[in-house]
């Protein structure tokens, strides 16, 4: 079975070395610099650029519905025979929604708050970005049940980093 793995910036080399990832998903602020490995060919790395925010403010960009279009975009391209791995600066917010997005996308049958609890066990550390969460909860047709499951899991624990983990997923 595919999965998606989530870590933090710092972690991405030696998560692609570890799990054999060939594709990547980056979501960072625009300032943020951040390097390709060289595993991973550059038609298969999508990056995303957004703040970890969940309402505008100044000097920052606010997720919306073209960064979600684009994720969906990426994973229902991805080669669902090689792991995947998605990360932002600390493997929390961002990569956390990002991942979830995934895992709801793949699997149409609305298993919406298993996925959530899936991730809370799999890393107490995650927090899924709510406005992530919405866009795609709207542009895939799950009438609140992505927003609700994700408010079902709350806020993670405090960190600097969160827990990587890896995210088994139906491939449809």
């Amino acid at each position: 079975m595919p999965a998606i793995h989530v870590c933090a910036l710092s972690q991405i080399d030696a998560t692609v070395a570890a799990i054999g990832a060939r594709s990547l998903v980056t979501l960072v602020n625009a300032d943020m610099p951040v390097r390709r490995p060289d595993a991973i060919a550059p038609e298969r790395h999508l990056t995303v650029i957004l703040s970890d925010i969940d309402t505008p403010l100044d000097g920052h960009i606010l997720a919306d519905t073209g960064h979600v279009a684009a994720l969906l975009a990426f994973v229902h391209a991805w080669d669902k025979r090689e792991p995947l791995l998605v990360h932002c600066f600390a493997g929390v917010s961002r990569s956390t929604a990002a991942a979830f997005i995934f895992a709801c996308a793949l699997d149409p049958i609305g298993a919406e708050s298993g996925i959530a609890a899936q991730i809370r066990a799999l890393s107490p550390t995650a927090t899924p970005n709510p406005r992530l969460v919405a866009i795609a909860d709207a542009l895939l047709a799950r009438n609140g049940r992505m927003i609700a499951a994700v408010e079902e899991i709350g806020r993670g624990a405090d960190c600097f980093e969160g827990v990587p983990f890896a995210l088994p997923v139906r491939a449809i």
